[in-house]
């Protein structure tokens, strides 16, 4: 169970942190109180790790982050014998270096692996054990058993199988599940304005036409996965150093429009993800997105 506050307090403080994830949050953190294993899948930017980050923060307790790729073998996760001193000493629980998975067992914290699927699967049945009895043993140290606030938290992005394994019956079958989507456009335009704190009337309007067309790159029939509202966010604050450099003051001055396209091509061009049989390029994608704002559809797109 969850440490000390109760749910519903935690609860409470943890979405002041949050920008419309009340179902999300509400979900994971029943997961986790209950004493459970989670998978978040979904795209980046939609505040997975912001979620745990509040969570673990409100209990009191680490947040390991292990990022899954090819590298990451069970030596890496669980930990090794520091091999000089073996050498001095032989083999003993002293000169064991923990991993992420034992340190997170012994202090009672998440382990938050993301790309969980990239990881090698031999890796991945490591945590088998440790999922289900909440324990390991681990050769010439002994058996870690796991504090009570231990928790295995995965995360994946569902549009991604490049490079990704197949994750077995058995570690889905250890672990609840939860798909997180993008947020509706209002809840994007109030992340954009809380992280860049946007004030003023071209500030404004920046987040508006920034969230705008960071959304339609996810619509684009070229484009295999767009840019999470992280790209909304560097294109405002990009568009306003642009503007200080260009003494644009206004949405409504001559230069506004082509200071928008000259911040997306910035902010967005290296976040889009192009179909391999696209026969296009980013700069394109976000042209022909920027002339459907401001050129297509004017009405929509008058500042003010």
């Amino acid at each position: 169970m969850a440490p000390t506050n109760t749910i519903v307090d935690t609860q409470k403080r943890v979405a002041a942190h949050l920008v419309g994830r009340e179902r999300e949050l509400e979900l994971t953190l029943a997961a986790v109180a209950a004493s459970r294993d989670i998978l978040l899948e979904g795209p980046p930017g939609t505040s997975k790790t912001t979620i745990l980050k509040a969570i673990t923060e409100e209990w009191g307790i680490p947040l390991l982050f292990v990022e899954g790729n090819a590298d990451l073998t069970p030596a890496k996760l669980v930990g090794h014998h520091n091999p000089a001193r073996v050498l001095r000493e032989d083999y003993s629980s002293d000169n064991f270096v923990a991993g992420p998975l034992i340190e997170a067992m012994q202090r009672g914290g998440f382990l938050y692996i993301e790309e969980f699927n990239r990881a090698p699967e031999d890796t991945l049945n490591t945590l088998l054990t440790a999922m289900a009895d909440r324990a390991i043993a681990v050769p010439r140290v002994g058996t870690i058993i796991a504090a009570p606030t231990f928790r295995v938290v995965a995360s994946m992005n569902p549009y991604d199988n490049v490079g990704t394994t197949r994750l077995s019956t058995s570690v889905h079958d250890r672990l609840n599940r939860l798909a997180i989507g993008y947020q509706d456009e209002p809840a994007e335009r109030g992340i954009v304005t809380l992280r860049t704190q946007a004030d003023g009337d071209l500030a404004n309007r920046l987040v508006i036409d920034a969230v705008s067309v960071t959304r339609a790159t996810r619509r684009h029939p070229d484009v295999r996965q767009g840019s999470s509202v992280r790209g909304a966010i560097d294109c405002v604050l990009v568009a306003l150093q642009l503007a200080l450099l260009r003494h644009l003051r206004s949405p409504h001055d001559d230069g506004y429009k082509e200071l928008v396209y000259d911040a997306m091509t910035v902010s967005l061009s290296g976040r889009i993800h192009l179909d391999e049989a696209a026969e296009s390029s980013p700069e394109r994608v976000l042209r022909e997105i920027w002339e459907g704002r401001f050129v297509l559809e004017p009405a929509i797109a008058e500042p003010g």
